[in-house]
């Protein structure tokens, strides 16, 4: 059994990629797995360090703001896709699977066009421009969400939910180790605030604008995850005394699983990965959808909850003024944040892996 494996760009893509190689191994034990990516991108660090070999291509995305840029762009390409045949050549994979993100065009265009059968993984409530072009040429698409038949063939789709962590869990275990390993005191409201690995700066800053309300607050505590892009920044203002004490400052939260347990409420964007984990935990959340992604798909994703009363949105625009505001009047509000968590919790589509992998094994063992 050869698998390659293709996509990333972002944690939203990496995540799920390595979650479907290690059910795939799990599987299948000799099966001999493949990662291409993205040159410069985080998949050519995280991916080795799950255990997996990868190559890269030297493929950007294309530039909607600066078209001469994409002079450049189109020479990378097809530099691509040149590499892209050789490494189906050499590689003769049985199936090549492709989680979105740009890397995965051109390997996926060169697997079909040797007749290898591809299957898609889309995250999104919006599909993304690299699948929705290799739709036509692949045996299954898996999604997350209903209603995706508006960008592709509705008889190859079929509902698995986003592979997750497979790490994560919430229980009362956790809940005490959490507040023990991140000093809170179990007897406030505990917000957490993820920003992402990198960060996000809409919601460093309304924190920052919110630090004199939390500070006459006794009653809740807040776990704030600034990114690594803004730590250092962020810590000067500990240092200076700025922070109020019950905000905890942290450039990246190694144990998600504690973060998970002891948080009462979690403010983030509304990345699709995020978003699956929030179900599968049933955890009430204020979702900031980032304006800096393609076709605005983060605040589809969010509208999608929303409209089934399983989140709460606040736009990025207006985060600085309202966010902390909605999020202090919801984590004091136990019927509210019941029923956000009772509903996201409906949402949840467990085991995404393995059944990601159904489908793989029903493409190549015949």
């Amino acid at each position: 059994m050869k698998v390659i494996v293709s996509g990333g760009g972002t944690g939203g893509h990496i995540f799920p990629a390595i979650s479907i190689a290690n059910a795939i191994r799990h599987r299948w034990n000799d099966a001999e797995i493949l990662f291409v990516g993205a040159e410069d991108r985080m998949e050519m660090e995280r991916v080795p360090a799950a255990g997996y070999k990868i190559i890269g291509l030297p493929v950007a995305g294309f530039d909607r703001k600066n078209l001469l840029k994409n002079i450049s762009v189109t020479f990378k390409l097809l530099r691509s896709m040149q590499k892209a045949r050789k490494i189906i050549a050499d590689f003769k994979p049985d199936i090549a699977v492709g989680v979105g993100g740009y890397a995965s065009g051109p390997i996926l265009k060169a697997a079909s066009a040797k007749g290898v059968p591809t299957l898609l993984q889309e995250q999104n409530s919006y599909a993304g421009v690299t699948n929705r072009l290799l739709a036509q040429k692949a045996a299954v698409i898996c999604v997350a969400y209903e209603g995706m038949e508006k960008f592709f063939p509705r008889d190859k789709i079929v509902l698995t939910g986003n592979p997750c962590r497979q790490d994560l869990s919430v229980s009362e275990e956790n809940r005490e180790s959490g507040y023990a390993h991140f000093q809170l005191d179990p007897n406030k409201r505990t917000i957490l605030m993820l920003g992402g690995s990198l960060g996000a700066r809409t919601l460093n800053k309304s924190i920052v604008d919110a630090f004199p309300k939390l500070a006459a607050l006794n009653d809740v505590q807040v776990i704030w995850q600034s990114g690594k892009y803004y730590y250092k920044e962020m810590k000067q203002l500990q240092e200076t005394g700025k922070i109020p004490s019950n905000v905890h400052l942290f450039d990246f939260l190694h144990r998600m699983d504690y973060a998970y347990s002891v948080a009462d409420l979690i403010i983030s964007r509304a990345g699709a990965g995020s978003i699956s984990e929030f179900s599968l935990l049933g955890k009430p959340v204020v979702l900031v959808p980032s304006p800096n992604v393609a076709e605005d798909h983060q605040t589809r994703n969010a509208q999608a909850l929303v409209d089934k009363e399983a989140a709460v949105m606040v736009s990025d625009v207006l985060a600085h003024v309202l966010l902390f505001d909605v999020a202090l009047s919801l984590v004091k509000n136990d019927a509210q944040r019941m029923i956000l968590s009772r509903n996201i919790a409906q949402l949840a589509q467990h085991d995404s892996a393995n059944r990601i992998v159904d489908e793989i094994e029903k493409i190549v063992i015949v």
